[in-house]
Formats: structure tokens, sequence, C-alpha cells
């Protein structure tokens, strides 16, 4: 699949290996690829994300993706469907957090695992995000997968980096419509069945 990546992808997973690597992560996830596709300014990807971000954009991105890990991982969605089962995570996050130290819940870990030397392997979700965007890109007939291909299997993916997309205004939809100018072939529910 990977001889299918333009450069701009390809660059976009060795930033998101670096972004794990950066913050201690135990495996790149599908965060990781979302801070390396703002790192590649003058992309498609790039040009669409900024397009669609007001002022801010990156800091507050990089706050809500901050917090979802100090939850576990979990998206607000999670965090509200089990407060609806009266479970308060706040209230648990804090207490855990207290007890056994800032950051404990965040999901790959932190610190060293015997991995000096050797690349991260890539989570579920992060693997997820690579076989969605080659499934974009085929649904839109495109011969080769692209930054802009990630972005927009992220946004359909759903889990928290697309949250905090969806957040700012970034949809498949207003992706599509940036980039595309609507949603042309393969629109949303036709690759979302795919996967």
């Amino acid at each position: 699949m990977f001889e299918r990546f333009t450069k701009d992808a390809r660059a976009v997973v060795e930033g998101a290996v670096t972004h794990s690597e950066r913050v201690g992560a135990r495996t790149v996830e599908e965060e990781h690829m979302l801070l390396a596709l703002l790192d590649r300014e003058g992309t498609r990807g790039f040009f669409a994300l900024t397009s669609l971000g007001e002022a801010g954009f990156r800091e507050s991105l990089e706050r809500d993706l901050a917090e979802a890990r100090r939850r576990g991982g979990l998206s607000r969605a999670d965090a509200d469907a089990l407060s609806g089962l009266g479970i308060d995570l706040s209230e648990i996050v804090s207490r855990v957090e207290e007890a056994h130290g800032e950051g404990v819940l965040e999901p790959g870990g932190r610190g060293g695992d015997g991995r000096r030397g050797r690349r991260r392997p890539f989570g579920q979700e992060a693997k997820d995000v690579l076989v969605r965007a080659l499934r974009v890109a085929t649904a839109r007939r495109d011969r080769h997968i692209g930054d802009e291909h990630l972005l927009l299997a992220i946004t359909l993916r759903g889990g928290v980096a697309a949250e905090a997309l969806a957040d700012h205004g970034v949809t498949y939809e207003s992706v599509t419509r940036v980039l595309y100018g609507g949603t042309g072939v393969g629109g949303e529910n036709g690759v979302a069945e795919a996967g």
C-alpha cells in the first residue's frame, strides 16, 4: 500500500512516528498523524485544515487532544455516555491521577519499553486511518494516496481526532467541499460503508 503514497503522505506517516517518539508514546496513533498533517505546510491536507480552521486552530486542537489523552483516550461522546450511566469520568480521572500521577491514564503508556532505536508500531486506530485513506482514494478514483486522503480518513473514522476536528468545523463534508468543491465520487456513505 505504501508504494501508492505520495511524498507528502509518506512525510505525514514519518512525522506521526516522530510525534509519537517526542511524547514517549509506545505506539503511533491517529492523533500523531493529525499533528503531522499540521506540520506539512503547502500540502493539500494542510491547505484544507488551514482553510477551515480559525486563528489559534493548532493550539486549540492540541489542547483538545491532550485533554482526551488525559481521559484515557476517551472522546467526549464516550464521557457523555458514561455520564448517562451515572459515571463521572472527570472525577475518576482526578482520583486516579491524585493517587498515581498526572497522565497515568494516557493510552499507549509513557516512557521506555525496550524499543530504544526501534520504530514504534502503529496502533489499531492509526492502522485504520491508513486503510481508510486507501479506501477514500479508491472511491475517488485517485491513483495515489495523498495527505488529503489521510485527513479525510481521520474525519471519517470517528473518535477523538475526528471529534476535535469537528469542534473546529473540520468534517468529511467540509474538507471534501474545500478540496473537491462537493462530495463527488465516493461521498461519505460510500467510503464509510467500505470501512
